[in-house]
């Protein structure tokens, strides 16, 4: 991710924001994202946006403004919004700490409102015996409250240091090549019917 606004998606194609959740120093996120991006680079019907909330620096306390919502934005997160405005669909990169995901997740997430609205969210979680699937089950109560779409295909990586080689990429790609590819193939589906939606009928109205 830049700071310059995001390129429009002028054909059928949709564009596809990859969130690292995690900002913890030695974080595993950014290979699980890395490996993840590049199989949906394979895909000529998506454009992708890969953002790193360790790059975002979102500040950790909310302001907010009844009267004018978006009046008192910090610059860290005007210089985000229109990235998720961009995006047709979402894939969250989460791991599981304590049972649930990442404080710095939950901050992002916060900050902003219209921006998921409506829009489907698909989740790449990594863990220990878990995988990172209570981080994901979390996560839908929470994206279901911003009126967005969470896709039942999850790819899951349990104890996510073994399931990767020096390469970066999963030892089964196999299974996990197809897993991210079914994922995919979800998310491409709500998002061009939702996207056709909101075009015709504004969420809301």
């Amino acid at each position: 991710m830049t700071t310059a606004a995001p390129p429009d998606t002028r054909d059928d194609r949709i564009r596809l924001g990859v969130i690292i959740g995690s900002i913890r120093d030695g974080r595993f996120g950014p290979t699980v994202a890395r490996w993840f991006a590049g199989r949906a680079g394979r895909r000529d019907d998506i454009d992708l946006d890969l953002i790193d909330l360790a790059e975002a620096w979102l500040p950790d306390v909310l302001s907010y403004n009844a009267v004018d919502p978006d009046g008192d934005r910090p610059q860290p997160v005007r210089t985000l919004a229109p990235w998720l405005a961009a995006a047709d669909a979402f894939v969250i990169v989460t791991p599981e700490y304590n049972h649930s995901f990442p404080g710095s997740l939950k901050t992002a997430i916060d900050w902003f409102r219209e921006e998921w609205r409506a829009k489907p969210v698909g989740f790449v979680s990594y863990g220990g015996v878990a995988g990172g699937l209570r981080a994901v089950e979390q996560l839908r109560l929470v994206f279901a409250e911003l009126d967005a779409v969470t896709v039942r295909e999850t790819v899951s990586f349990h104890n996510h240091t073994d399931q990767f080689g020096t390469d970066g990429k999963p030892r089964d790609s196999e299974t996990f090549d197809a897993a991210a590819d079914l994922l995919l193939g979800r998310l491409g589906w709500w998002a061009r019917a939702l996207r056709d939606h909101r075009a015709k009928h504004p969420f809301g109205r």
